[in-house]
């Protein structure tokens, strides 16, 4: 095992060719996301493959992981081969406008998952990897909304996490284009901070109901978790 690697309980991510190693924002959403009942699930930007891995060990659905990085891809790829899930599990090398028009895609999906690029500044965009994987040029939320409104089942799910202001942008984007907030997490790192770090959001075609929470990450000290996160993400951390 290389000293890049991420174990989980249940799965290992390499992570040695990707632009972004594992972090808090995948870990969250994909121990936040509920993919009861679904049949088949997609991943915009799976880099490493860890919210695709996470939504296999979470449910029964065929899931399809996609990235424009050739990197990725094959990152993807070996870690999702490598898992107890890879008869259910497919990694594809492609955009989403090329997926759109894919013959490898299902027609709908109960649920779209995404750690979107958020960068929507030229200045950021350097041409490297790690860039191109933070720039919404490669992936403006505006592409992004529209192709979930394209892939998602009429009673589908679109779950994202986003830094606050652009979750913010990403918000007004969605809505205005007839998505509905259904699920927001304020996510904040310590107790006491009024400055929520990022929200983690579900959008659907209709909406019945509407659910809001707050979580704290740390609380009395650095490292020192809450039994709220804890409970959240015991399934795959394996210090809880």
């Amino acid at each position: 095992m290389s000293s890049q690697d991420f174990q989980f309980k249940q799965f290992t991510i390499q992570q040695d060719r990707c632009a972004f190693k594992v972090g808090t924002d995948s870990v969250l959403l994909g121990s936040w996301v509920n993919p009861e009942g679904t049949q088949h699930i997609l991943d915009i930007g799976t880099g490493s493959g860890i919210l695709a891995l996470m939504m296999a060990q979470k449910s029964n659905a065929s899931v399809m992981g996609i990235d424009i990085d050739e990197d990725a891809f094959h990152q993807a790829s070996e870690n999702a081969n490598a898992s107890k899930w890879r008869e259910r599990i497919q990694i594809q090398h492609s955009s989403i406008q090329d997926f759109l028009v894919s013959p490898l895609q299902p027609l709908k999906f109960e649920l779209i998952i995404s750690n979107p690029p958020y960068f929507n500044s030229k200045a950021h965009a350097t041409g490297t990897s790690k860039s191109i994987a933070r720039n919404t040029e490669q992936l403006p939320f505006k592409v992004l909304v529209k192709a979930s409104l394209q892939l998602l089942s009429h009673e589908g799910k679109l779950c994202v996490v986003l830094p606050t202001p652009e979750a913010k942008l990403f918000r007004s984007i969605a809505e205005n284009a007839g998505l509905v907030l259904s699920k927001l997490l304020r996510v904040q790192t310590k107790a006491g901070e009024s400055f929520e770090k990022r929200h983690l959001m579900q959008f659907e075609k209709i909406a019945f109901h509407y659910l809001e929470e707050i979580l704290i990450i740390e609380e009395n000290g650095h490292l020192n978790y809450t039994h709220q996160y804890r409970e959240l993400t015991k399934d795959f951390y394996l210090a809880f």
